[in-house]
């Protein structure tokens, strides 16, 4: 089944994940920045959306790998002035910024193994798989709207192909999971891209 990301009308109805880390914003930091799309408070009322890779020809593929380079490439440095702006700037609180920290220090944080391992990390970028329910003109929406949002998720296994999370709420980051994942939500809105990441925490 193809992969589809989240768009701002569609969002309630796929997934639901615990509150978010901070904010980030990529290219144009600042007011006006995407906001997550996700509620913050869980409903257990509705089941969460499977996961699948990102399909190959969505037009916010690109989008999605170059922000996920930039943020891997933020992480491994350690360094939180480098972090930091991409979890959300000055809106980054003092608490979210040890706790960031510490998973990329802990021993027992899947990012230590996901990012730091000394062989080539693998790495997935994953969206909610569509209800069978919606229509073309909804799916289509969601292609060409300008907000969406996606899981990156990193794994130093060899077969972290078969290990990545299926839904949002395996993507926590607890202690023991084979993969290390945070979510991104792109906007395209006003012809400037921005976007910013959440790390959650189980």
């Amino acid at each position: 089944m193809r992969a589809f990301l989240i768009s701002s009308v569609l969002a309630a109805a796929f997934v639901t994940v615990p509150a978010i880390a901070g904010e980030t914003a990529g290219a144009g930091a600042g007011a006006g920045a995407p906001v997550s799309l996700l509620p913050a408070e869980p409903e257990t009322a509705r089941p969460l959306s499977r996961l699948a890779p990102l399909a190959a020809d969505s037009v916010w593929t690109p989008r999605f790998e170059a922000a996920a380079g930039e943020l891997a490439k933020a992480l491994r440095s350690r360094d939180e002035a480098q972090w930091a702006p991409l979890l959300g700037g000055q809106w980054l609180s003092a608490a979210d910024r040890q706790r960031v920290s510490g998973l990329l220090r802990d021993p027992d944080s899947p990012f230590l193994d996901a990012l730091f391992s000394k062989g080539s990390a693998h790495y997935a970028i994953l969206g909610w798989n569509a209800p069978a329910s919606l229509s073309v003109d909804e799916r289509t929406a969601i292609e060409t709207g300008q907000e969406a949002e996606a899981l990156v998720c990193w794994s130093a296994a060899d077969d972290g192909e078969k290990l990545w999370p299926v839904t949002a709420a395996d993507a926590d980051n607890r202690p023991g999971r084979a993969y290390a994942c945070a979510r991104i939500a792109y906007s395209i809105r006003g012809g400037n891209p921005t976007w910013r990441a959440f790390v959650e925490q189980g």
